[in-house]
């Protein structure tokens, strides 16, 4: 389906996330729409030629016009929207988001979602550190993994349609995990590295140090800049997973600091190489 240009597709939430999906579909040529909360933001997107249009409200014509709809909202308001308003959504919509947890959420909208209308839930593992439409780029996603989450309940074409959006986009990587996996994934990569970045941030008040730190500091804690009411609730939508990782790394610090009280420089330094062998992994090609 998302190949077809004429098909109209419609952003639930127009901020970082929101506004650069509309950025990079506007460019192929789709008829992009956008409901959000703030008309700052619509006038923002239609003036800089990211949305052809938008609104505040709940616009019966642009929900129910659209093909596909991409929701990137909050986990819990999503859920809401779709219990309250999916009734203005055409027969045959395919509906995606952008939230970073899935086991809480997928099964739930799945279970409540109209025959008709079809839920393949993605996340792109893409963002920054600032929010907005204003801040969004065509060129975010570059390089960064696109991760689908089929579960019985989809049709191939609609899990093909998604892994092509994920293509559009400009993800380098586009995968599919079960909800169950996606949630252990992102625990470790994503939300316990944010964990680390906050504790790393907060375990020492000492006043001035920003002004003798290096690169190492900086580098380590740039996800420590964060907005607490989203991570908060992805946090706890993925207790589970998240205390398991969260106690992996405990573990693995303790152990750590057992070698470095023993003066254990060989064991050490066979971390510090397992780490750099791990580390080339993850640069990107």
């Amino acid at each position: 389906m998302i190949v077809d240009v004429s098909k109209k597709i419609l952003i639930v939430g127009l901020g970082l996330l929101g506004g650069s999906y509309a950025r990079v579909l506007k460019r192929f040529g789709f008829h992009i729409s956008a409901i959000t909360l703030d008309q700052s933001s619509i006038d923002y997107a239609i003036k800089e030629n990211i949305i052809d249009e938008g609104s505040t409200e709940l616009d019966e014509r642009i929900i129910g016009e659209a093909d596909l709809v991409i929701f990137a909202l909050y986990p819990h308001v999503f859920v809401e929207w779709i219990e309250e308003n999916q009734g203005l959504l055409k027969s045959g919509a395919l509906i995606t988001d952008v939230t970073g947890v899935k086991e809480s959420i997928v099964y739930k909208i799945q279970d409540i979602l109209r025959s008709d209308v079809e839920f393949i839930a993605a996340h792109p593992m893409a963002g920054r550190e600032v929010s907005g439409v204003e801040n969004s780029s065509d060129k975010m996603f570059i390089g960064a993994n696109y991760i689908v989450t089929p579960t019985e309940k989809n049709s191939s074409e609609a899990i093909s349609t998604c892994m092509e959006l994920g293509r559009l986009l400009g993800f380098s990587n586009v995968t599919t995990l079960t909800p169950k996996e996606h949630d252990e994934m992102v625990g470790f990569l994503s939300q316990l590295t944010h964990c680390i970045a906050i504790t790393l941030m907060t375990c020492n008040d000492k006043e001035n140090m920003e002004k003798f730190t290096g690169d190492s500091f900086r580098d380590l804690t740039r996800i420590a800049r964060i907005n607490d009411l989203m991570w908060s609730e992805l946090f706890v939508a993925n207790k589970a997973a998240l205390l398991e990782q969260m106690n992996m790394f405990i573990d693995k610090f303790n152990n750590l600091k057992t070698m470095l009280e023993a003066e254990d420089v060989e064991g050490m330094r066979e971390m510090m190489r397992h780490s750099t062998q791990r580390r080339a992994l993850f640069d990107k090609k």
